[in-house]
């Protein structure tokens, strides 16, 4: 690339000024990307990354170093992500000729890792072409693709600190390495067929390794795709094959094989979950799904996630899609190739393949080459992998398109450690940890500048996963030079990551805070929603399985006054038996048992309906015993659970009656069931105006002002549908408006004067303490939802219906899962704020964010890994209400301050600068 720098203006005057960007800058072609635009400006200098992120000194004229800051904030490299640029001017002149590149410094780690990218654009050409130097390679990357965190193994990211470390660079790449105008300049995994890792097929059962190492000196070579043909031809023969991805191995077959998905759910002992697929392009996802413009962008980003796409049962052209991949359900898992390997083999198949975890379920993905006949063998035929090594393991991400929005349900790669921007008043806060939850574990590292929230590290039930999530924890705390002052977890006891906070806290001697599962529901999502620390309180709406409460009580169904600091519990679900406690939550009809116990009475109903079916079924369980064990409170302990109360309305309808194999199950049928029905008819334009009618729930008013939303009248509805054979489909879509309608009407209650329509008993029983803590919800002006249930689409989605009268601005997430996922950002900014008193916000005058305006309204959807073309920053919600002021120009600020050489002043510069106030 040639560069002819414009000639100065004599009698131009200059300054020097150094300039700091944090965020996502390594490892992404920043550098290349300052000097490119130094030497179009004519600047003297160099760049260089070390610890905090990127470096920048130069000396120019003021209109020029101001030029470069906004076009690096205008137009970054594809893969970078700034959260902070800082200028320091004044500073003595630059005695050197031209702008260059300098080697990295050492340095705690103050910036952000990189994070796994897909194949780019222009990657993909090359080893789709017939005459280029990499074509038919597997391992191609540059700086705009490819691995990042899989590969690092310390910081600063260099190519000695990486699992390239051991594959010198042909002459060839080192040129490409060593020149800044190619895309590959510095591109750490930089590697060709001459010089880089291989790519091999390899018989699990013991067989030959199938490669063509001899063949290697030509370009290109005429060997280099033969294990991936025949991997190609296994594919299409029906067998299963271990695939070494960007984060671990995977399993693949032919989708169009209920044969072969049979035998994989078989030997990976996964008989229902569903399985995602994979297809070459767009148009063969088009040919089995539906897809949105936004679901789209998703799947184009560089991030590459799977989508929830819905499925199309129309006669599309092609091998129709086996019905195993997702049972009972009309949405598919769908995501397009990622790597180079993942291109050349689906370009060689005229149909999608399963793409699943390499893992027996339960246990975590496999990563190590050495373990992969011990592991995989008894699932896979062979395996394609290659000898590029895996430093840490990371999940496929997962998104859905719900309201209108892209948003996260499972947090892994492409995303995932990407720091999201702490919210304002958290800015001098000092390094803490939270351990996160149980399941779907993550864990979040927070200071003063970021919170860094972990991948998905699965379920720690499992003890490989949870050596697995320690391993990990150790690894972040040691990449970032992470020294934590404080930790935060779960108020259980009992969870692993509890017994490890309380572990470390006493090796390290540091406070602990246990903070309260569902407060840390509605703190992830005021934090996705960059919703001030200051703020007024909100009204949570947590719904999820189970997590402990006050007094060790179980809950999963409540509505909460919150702020990062303070949790009320003002009401929930009607508090159920769980009947068997842990056993409740694998099979439902224990929960329908206890659900009409507690609700309209099982002898009643069976004197209502003796003929039905359910009914008839349910009395061939031990209902006697069982119903014995919830009289007496025997190993059944109460629950406010909106997860077991799907579980039991699943059951009614004989959905996963006896087990469900996997979490959420019964739900998921449920919630598909109910969409099918809601699709058919007009959509409804609030909660009551739709062609179908909610099931009614009940409002009850405890002592002490405590609402309880009741289902016991939906249940006498429910069975009256069921006897007279009303279809599924419209039964279940009655549950889910009815619901929604329900927490709509607690929440306008809650807003109303609480006072007004009590019984005078009722008022009488209030104390005032408690008077005056519910008559402050009237002040109230924001909802957040928050919880596992809310990633049922449809009853987010009806919920936001349900609320739009109301006047209340509604908080949903987007980058942050809703789930159990987001739970250690919450603990993590919950225990900050109790620790810290509020930080003045002058430093948050001082400092201004480099993302813009419009992105601003939502602190964490402004921070998406691939920010380019990441769909989920694309539609991130404007409902946090902003002012912004204009920054002075940079020219001001260097022009201000160099009137003495001798005076160094800092100044935060950004285009906008965020003063958000949330609306009182």
């Amino acid at each position: 690339m040639t560069i002819h720098p414009p000639t100065t203006p004599p009698c131009t005057p200059e300054t020097t000024v150094e300039i700091r960007v944090r965020g996502c800058v390594q490892g992404v072609g920043f550098r290349p990307t300052v000097w490119q635009l130094a030497n179009r400006l004519a600047l003297v200098g160099e760049v260089l990354n070390d610890g905090e992120g990127v470096l920048i000194r130069a000396t120019g004229p003021s209109e020029r170093l101001e030029s470069l800051i906004e076009q690096l904030k205008r137009d970054p490299p594809p893969l970078a992500q700034i959260t902070d640029i800082e200028v320091r001017s004044g500073l003595a002149p630059l005695h050197r000729v031209g702008f260059t590149i300098v080697d990295s410094l050492e340095g705690a780690t103050r910036t952000d890792i990189a994070v796994d990218a897909a194949i780019c654009a222009a990657c993909t050409e090359e080893i789709l072409s017939q005459h280029q130097r990499r074509s038919g390679y597997a391992l191609t990357n540059c700086t705009h693709c490819g691995p990042r965190l899989s590969i690092i193994r310390d910081m600063p990211y260099d190519r000695a600190a990486t699992t390239m470390a051991d594959f010198a660079l042909c002459e060839c790449c080192r040129a490409e390495y060593l020149d800044p105008g190619d895309r590959r300049f510095h591109a750490e995994p930089i590697a060709c067929p001459a010089c880089g890792p291989q790519v091999r097929l390899v018989a699990l059962d013991g067989g030959p390794w199938l490669a063509g190492e001899d063949a290697i000196d030509a370009h290109p070579p005429p060997a280099i795709e033969a294990p991936i043909d025949q991997a190609a031809a296994l594919i299409r023969q029906g067998q299963i094959l271990a695939i070494k991805g960007l984060g671990g191995y995977q399993l693949a077959c032919d989708a169009t094989s209920t044969e072969a998905l049979e035998r994989l759910r078989r030997l990976k002992h996964r008989p229902t979950r569903p399985l995602a697929l994979m297809a070459k392009d767009l148009e063969m996802v088009r040919r089995y799904c539906r897809l949105d413009e936004l679901e789209q962008q998703a799947l184009c980003s560089a991030a590459a996630p799977i989508v929830l796409l819905e499925r199309r049962r129309d006669d599309a052209p092609g091998r129709p899609l086996a019905e195993a991949l997702a049972p009972g359900l009309d949405r598919l898992g769908v995501m397009l190739p990622s790597t180079p390997l993942h291109v050349l083999l689906c370009q060689r198949l005229p149909f999608p393949i399963v793409m699943t975890s390499g893992n027996v379920s339960g246990e975590p993905q496999l990563i190590d080459d050495d373990e992969l006949g011990d592991s995989l063998s008894t699932i896979a035929s062979h395996a394609l992998t290659h000898d590029r090594a895996i430093a840490r393991r990371i999940d496929d991400s997962l998104v859905q398109l719900a309201a209108g929005k892209v948003r996260m349900l499972r947090r892994a790669r492409g995303y995932a450690p990407a720091s999201l921007p702490l919210p304002p008043g958290f800015e001098d806060i000092s390094p803490g940890l939270a351990l996160g939850p149980q399941q779907k574990a993550t864990f979040c590292l927070v200071d003063g500048q970021r919170a860094i929230l972990s991948p998905h590290q699965g379920d720690l039930d499992d003890a490989a996963t949870l050596d697995d999530y320690e391993r990990n924890l150790d690894d972040f705390l040691t990449l970032y030079d992470h020294r934590p002052a404080w930790l935060a977890c779960d108020t259980h006891p009992d969870y692993r990551t509890s017994g490890m906070a309380r572990h470390m806290a006493d090796d390290a001697g540091l406070p602990l805070d246990a903070i309260g599962h569902h407060h840390a529901h509605i703190a992830a999502c005021l934090a996705d929603n960059g919703y001030p620390r200051d703020a007024a309180p909100v009204l949570g709406i947590a719904l999820d399985g189970l997590g402990l409460g006050e007094n060790d009580g179980l809950w999963g169904g409540e509505f909460l006054l919150a702020d990062y600091r303070h949790c009320q519990r003002l009401g929930s679900l009607k508090s159920v038996a769980m009947p068997g406690a842990g056993a409740a939550s694998r099979e439902p009809w224990r929960n329908l048992l206890a659900q009409l116990i507690a609700g309209p009475g099982l002898a009643a109903l069976k004197r209502r309906h003796p003929n039905l079916g359910v009914l008839k079924r349910l009395q061939q369980k031990p209902i006697d015993t069982l119903s014995g064990m919830i009289e007496a409170r025997i190993n059944s302990p109460l629950a406010s659970s909106c997860g077991r109360l799907f579980d039991a309305v699943a059951a009614a309808l004989e959905l996963c009656f006896d087990r469900q194999h996997h979490e959420g199950e019964a739900a998921m049928a449920l919630e598909a069931l109910a969409a099918r029905a809601l699709t058919q008819t007009p959509p409804p334009t609030s909660c009551t105006s739709g062609a179908i009618a909610p099931y009614p729930f009940a409002l009850h008013r405890e002592q002490g002002g405590h609402r309880i939303l009741d289902p016991a009248p939906m249940w006498t509805a429910l069975f009256d549908d069921l006897a007279v054979g009303k279809d599924p489909t419209l039964i279940a879509a009655r549950f889910h408006l009815g619901l929604a309608k329900g927490l709509g009407e607690v929440v306008g209650e809650m807003l109303g004067d609480v006072d007004g329509d009590m019984q005078d008993d009722a008022r009488d029983e209030v104390s005032n303490d408690n008077a005056r803590r519910l008559s402050s919800t009237r002040n109230v002006k924001t909802v957040a939802l928050s919880g596992g249930c809310f990633h049922n689409r449809t009853l987010l989605e009806l919920t936001l219906k349900c609320l739009a009268p109301l006047p209340v601005q509604v908080l949903t997430h987007r980058q942050v899962p809703a789930n159990d996922g987001g739970i250690a950002l919450g603990q993590a900014l919950i225990a900050a704020a109790r620790r810290h008193p509020l930080a003045s916000h002058q430093a948050s005058d001082r400092r201004t964010s480099a993302t813009s305006a419009t992105s601003a309204t939502s602190a964490i959807a402004a921070t998406s890994a691939i920010a380019a073309t990441s769909a989920i920053a694309a539609t991130s919600a404007t409902s946090t209400i902003s002012t912004t002021t204009t920054a002075p120009s940079i020219a001001t600020v260097i022009t201000a301050t160099t009137a003495s050489n001798n005076t160094q002043e800092t100044a935060h510069v950004s285009g906008n600068s965020r003063t958000d106030h949330f609306p009182r």
